[in-house]
Order: structure tokens, then C-alpha cells, then sequence
């Protein structure tokens, strides 16, 4: 159960026989420098290694005509210039005499995969391909792409293992409108695109591009378009785009070689469960882009029920339509481009630098138990740490707590202290202990003044349960303490915000992704603590998913603390996803309480001026 790689080298074959500026960026060495740099990074060695295959005609014909797999099989006894000609009759395509087997292979990695996946054989895995297939049509071949290999993909996925529901989130610098033509009336396939549109001036230019573009018939809701409108979105805009409009609707470009091959190498990382990097620069998503995701969520709302609980976006009436007709004010290759390609050419030099600076760990997690439990069933790669702070120490932390008096809770805060250095310190990216119920609030008391003690520049708390925040606690822009579970909505201070526990799952999902997400994004910290007190009242797959998608914020850095009477099980489902394993399911959906809706507005309202990521629409 581990990542799977699956490439070919066959797959480097075509390249462009005539002069063509256009085309000349889809090149073999997409695929090999990537490959290089996963090989120098030690990730390609890391994976299980799997060969591609070629699709065979009827399973390209799950999508593509007979007519259109036939002209392209008679490609390969086409000589230059009548390559060039056929190439001439579709938009941005260069076809070569390898261009039927690479495509073949390019759509055979993904149906390889897929398989690999759904048969338990991989837990995850990536498909390094060319030619690519998003832009690709029943019968036209567009933008570089010849056969679309994730809609044949998603098809194979149907018909082969039976699924019901799959989810394609198109991550590029240009609409997939292939895909989208494939699925816009099919109600199984929720499709997901955010690309660079510019008022309709960027290729490919199409209308269906914008938001408003939101499927036909049962697939109405099932298109979600996010155009970007101007150049130069960064970390906040997207993590934006994830917390408030494709993580609400899921609870249901690549040609430049150096950014390309760092892309590819990250996104092995995060499938292997390493930890990512902590986002830089400030978080506060431009206007533009507020502007866009207020028009998808206007647009999707009719059809999803999540993003009308959050109701933090106007919805606009039908025959309203967002901004348009603003084309930038300087076309690629004038000045402001060319200061944004230098801005990214920055942004990915501070990345390499990152990347020296914060190694990933020798050991990703880390358990401190008081006691041997049984039931426990951890990852091979996961410590169980038996060390403790010396005794002195120890007892100097725990003095103001009379808690703590007891040799039980004495020993317990201990071992959280000393696994808590591990994760300052470097030797452990994160971990997971458990205290005493009578300790936990002290416990965690002194876990937060230990970690701003030691190290820890931005320290987040999400206290869930009876974990009031200590009144001696300053507020001094280092610490932000989020009660889930408290009385009442309350926000007494921009650093200390409560929550009461959202009655259903649905509320609870909402309040992770609407309110503790965005704090979390916005305050940057180094640092997270969970902590899970009496009354937590948390099912293992809610609590989980809350430590599974707070490694975002903080680089991987995740302390969570359970009480002893929680179960075994919980023990070891945190242990898991902190170990970089998807988290459980949380079930079918449920509608959030309208007194938790509420709650979360007027929450929102109240610091949204301070903590950006909470905006969900453009300032008026």
C-alpha cells in the first residue's frame, strides 16, 4: 500500500518535425526533467514503479468516435508533411509518427493506475504522461492533447469498478474544456477547473470557461469553472479557492521545465505523506480573485446545499452576470507580464531555498503512550517514543497546576513535553499523546507555553471540548487559541476565538472549513496543537480530518492531545493520517444546524477585517 509512479519512456518519442513557436513548448523534456528530478530528489526510488501500457481501441472508444482512433491510428505511416497538414486543421497540435503509440501509452498510465488504485494494490500514485488530454474532444484533438486520458480514466473507473461518484480537480493554467464537454451532463462526474481566463482573453477563449458554466441537464452544479482575471494569484488565493468552494463541494499551466519538475516532485511528496511546506508571503487573496469565487459560489449555490449554509456570499439572481469585458490592461509579453514572470521565478527560488532549509524529518510521527494499550495497530513508521523530560524540569513546568500533582499526570506531561522537543526541534515532524482527562486542560496550559518557549514563533491551539483558554495567557500576536466546543460564539480577542460544537456533521464540516481553516491560513503559524478534552464529542473520522487538514498550515507540525478514556482506535487513526494516510470517511452529508450556521456568520463578520482568509466575496 504505497504510491505508485507509472511513466514510459516511449512517451518521449513525438516531438515537433517543422518550426511552430506555438507548439514548440510541448516537448519530451517535460517528462524528463521531471523524471531527473524526482530520481535526484530520492523520491522516484521511494515509489513502486509501474510501466505503462497502451489503451487498447475500445477502451479509448470510451470516450473518443471510431472515426476519430482511426485517423489517428493511420498517423504513424504519415510523412512530415502531411503530419503538418492534419495538424493545421486543429487548434495548437503538432502530430508525429509517434504520436498514436505515446498516446496510447499517455491514456494506458492512467487506466494502469486507476486499476492499481481501486484493486488496493497502490494507495495512491502518479501518472508522469504525454501527450496530454484535457483539452481533448470526442473527435478533434486541441491544445497538445490527442486522447483525454482522465476522461477515459473516469469512464474506466465507471464501467470497470463501479463507482458512482469521482471528483476531477483540473489544476492548470488553461481551461480543461474537454473534460468539461465529456461530463457537462453527467451527474457522477463533479468537475472542477480553475484556470487563467482574463475576461475571456486567454486561451482558449471560450465563454464556457466562466463560471456561469455550471453543466446541463441532470449535470447541472457538476461544472464548477474558477476563472482568474488577472495574472499573479498566489498562495492565498488558491488555498481560498480549496477552503470556500472545492473542499465545501468535495464533502460530497505545465510547460515551464524547472517549475513543472518541482511541481511533479512535490505532488509525489504529498502522495508518499510527507509533509508540505508552510505557505509564504502574506495571505490576503486579491480582490480579482474575490471577485472570482464570488461568482462560482453565486453560481453553484442553487445546487449545492454546502455553500449555501456558509451564506457569507451573496447569491446573484438568475440573468446576473459577474464582471466581464476587462481584459488586462497589457497583453502577454509587455511589462506587467514579464514583472509576473519574475515575480514566480522569485516565488520558486524561495521554494528551492525552503526545500534546503526545512529537510523533511528522520521520523514523520511519533506516539507517547502512558501505559501499553491494547487494540493499538500503528504504521510500521511510526516511533513509539518512550523518553521524558528529567525529572527537575519536569516538576518546575507542572508546580502551578495542582492537576499536575499526581504521578500519573506528572508522568504523562512528561512524555508530551519531551515528544513536543522532538517536534521543535526537528527529529519528529509531528506526533500524537495522551493525558490523564483530570490533566488535560493543564496539561495543555503548559504544552502551549512550553512550544512559545521553545521555539515556536506562531503557536495555534484548537482546543475541542471542555479546554477553556487560561486567563493569564497574553495575547501578544504569538498564540491563537480556538475553542470548538465553548458555550456561546465569542470572539473576545482576535487571538482567542470560541465555538460551540457544531450539532450534526454537516456543522461540523463547515466550521472546519469555513472558520477554523481560514484562522489557520491566515495566522501562518509554525506550529499546531490539537488537543481533544473531556466532551470533545468527536467522532474518530470528524477528529481525524481535523488533524488530517491542519498539517497544511504549519509545514506538517501537529501535536495532538487525547485524553486516556478516548479509544484505542482514535489513537490510532490520528497516528495514520499524521503519518500522511487519508483520513476516514465522514459518512453521507448532513445539513449544518441553522444555529451553527448563525454561529459561524457572526463569527466571520466579527474577524473577518483582521484574519483575510475568512473573505469569501470582494469588498464592496
Amino acid at each position: 500500500m504505497g504510491t505508485a509512479l507509472v511513466y514510459h519512456e516511449d512517451m518521449t518519442a513525438a516531438r515537433l518535425l517543422w518550426d511552430d513557436p506555438e507548439c514548440e513548448i510541448e516537448c519530451p523534456e517535460r517528462l524528463t526533467t521531471a523524471l531527473e528530478r524526482l530520481q535526484q530528489r530520492g523520491l522516484e526510488q521511494r515509489c513502486l514503479r509501474l510501466v505503462a501500457r497502451e489503451a487498447s481501441e475500445a477502451e479509448l472508444g470510451l470516450v473518443h468516435s471510431p472515426e476519430y482512433v482511426a485517423l489517428l491510428r493511420g498517423t504513424q505511416a504519415l510523412g512530415t508533411r502531411e503530419l503538418q497538414a492534419l495538424s493545421k486543421q486543429y487548434d495548437a497540435v503538432y502530430l508525429h509518427p509517434s504520436t498514436f503509440h505515446c498516446a496510447r501509452l499517455a491514456a494506458g498510465a492512467a487506466l494502469q493506475l486507476v486499476d492499481a488504485v481501486l484493486t488496493g494494490a497502490v494507495r495512491n500514485g502518479l501518472a508522469l504522461v504525454r501527450p496530454p488530454g484535457h483539452h481533448s474532444q470526442r473527435a478533434t484533438a486541441n491544445g497538445f492533447c490527442v486522447f483525454n486520458n482522465v476522461a477515459i480514466a473516469a469512464k474506466h473507473a465507471q464501467q470497470k469498478h463501479g463507482l458512482h461518484r469521482i471528483l476531477i480537480v483540473d489544476w492548470d493554467i488553461h481551461h480543461g474544456q474537454g473534460i468539461q464537454y465529456i461530463f457537462e451532463d453527467d451527474p457522477s462526474v463533479l468537475y472542477f477547473s480553475w484556470h487563467r481566463y482574463e475576461h475571456g482573453h486567454f486561451w482558449p477563449c471560450l465563454r464556457e470557461s466562466d463560471a456561469d458554466a455550471v453543466g446541463r441537464g441532470r449535470g447541472l452544479g457538476f461544472t464548477v469553472n474558477l476563472p482568474w482575471n488577472q495574472v499573479g494569484m498566489g498562495n492565498a488565493d488558491y488555498v481560498a479557492a480549496f477552503l470556500h468552494v472545492l473542499l465545501p463541494l468535495a464533502f460530497e499551466g505545465g510547460y515551464h521545465l524547472e517549475s513543472l519538475s518541482q511541481s511533479v516532485c512535490m505532488m509525489v511528496q504529498a502522495l508518499l505523506g510527507d509533509p508540505a511546506l508552510p505557505l509564504s508571503g502574506p495571505m490576503e487573496p486579491h480582490g480579482s480573485a474575490l471577485e472570482s469565487l464570488q461568482c462560482v459560489r453565486a453560481a453553484q449555490a442553487p445546487h449545492w446545499v454546502s455553500l449555501r449554509q456558509q451564506g457569507a456570499a451573496p447569491v446573484l439572481s438568475s440573468g446576473t452576470r459577474c464582471p466581464e469585458g476587462r481584459p488586462s490592461p497589457l497583453p502577454p509579453g509587455e511589462p506587467e507580464f514579464k514583472a509576473v514572470v519574475t515575480q514566480a521565478a522569485a516565488a520558486l527560488s524561495s521554494l528551492l531555498d525552503q526545500l534546503r532549509l526545512h529537510p523533511t524529518p528522520p521520523v514523520r510521527v511519533a506516539v507517547a503512550l502512558t501505559a501499553p494499550v491494547t487494540g493499538l495497530a500503528l504504521p510500521p513508521s511510526v516511533l513509539c517514543e518512550e523518553g521524558s523530560l528529567p525529572q527537575e524540569e519536569m516538576q518546575a513546568w507542572a508546580r502551578p497546576h495542582e492537576a499536575l500533582a499526581q504521578d500519573e499526570a506528572l508522568i504523562a506531561l512528561g512524555k508530551v513535553l519531551y515528544l513536543l522537543d522532538r517536534i521543535l526541534d526537528g527529529q519528529v515532524s509531528s506526533g500524537t499523546a495522551a493525558t490523564p482527562v483530570p490533566a488535560a486542560a493543564a496539561t495543555l496550559d503548559v504544552a502551549v507555553r512550553y512550544g512559545l518557549s521553545h521555539g515556536a514563533q506562531r503557536l495555534l491551539c484548537v482546543a475541542v471540548g471542555k479546554l477553556d483558554r487560561p486567563p493569564d495567557l497574553t495575547d501578544d500576536g504569538r498564540n491563537l487559541w480556538l475553542n470548538i466546543g465553548g458555550e456561546e460564539a465569542t470572539a473576545p480577542s482576535i487571538f482567542h476565538v470560541s465555538v460551540p460544537l457544531p450539532v450534526t456533521p454537516g456543522g461540523f464540516l463547515s466550521c472546519v472549513l469555513a472558520l477554523v481553516l481560514p484562522l489557520a491560513y491566515s495566522f501562518q503559524p509554525d506550529l499546531v496543537l490539537v488537543a481533544l478534552g473531556p466532551g470533545h464529542g468527536l467522532r474518530d473520522p470528524q477528529a481525524a480530518l481535523l488533524a488530517a487538514l491542519l498539517r497544511g498550515p504549519a509545514g506538517g507540525r501537529v501535536f495532538a492531545l487525547v485524553d486516556e478514556e478516548s479509544t484505542p482506535q482514535l489513537a490510532t487513526v490520528l497516528a495514520r493520517v499524521l503519518n500522511g494516510e487519508a483520513p476516514p470517511s465522514l459518512g453521507p452529508f448532513s445539513m449544518a444546524a441553522p444555529e451553527d450556521t448563525q454561529a459561524l456568520m457572526y463569527l466571520r463578520g466579527r474577524l473577518e477585517p483582521r484574519w483575510k482568509m475568512l473573505q469569501v466575496a470582494a469588498p464592496p
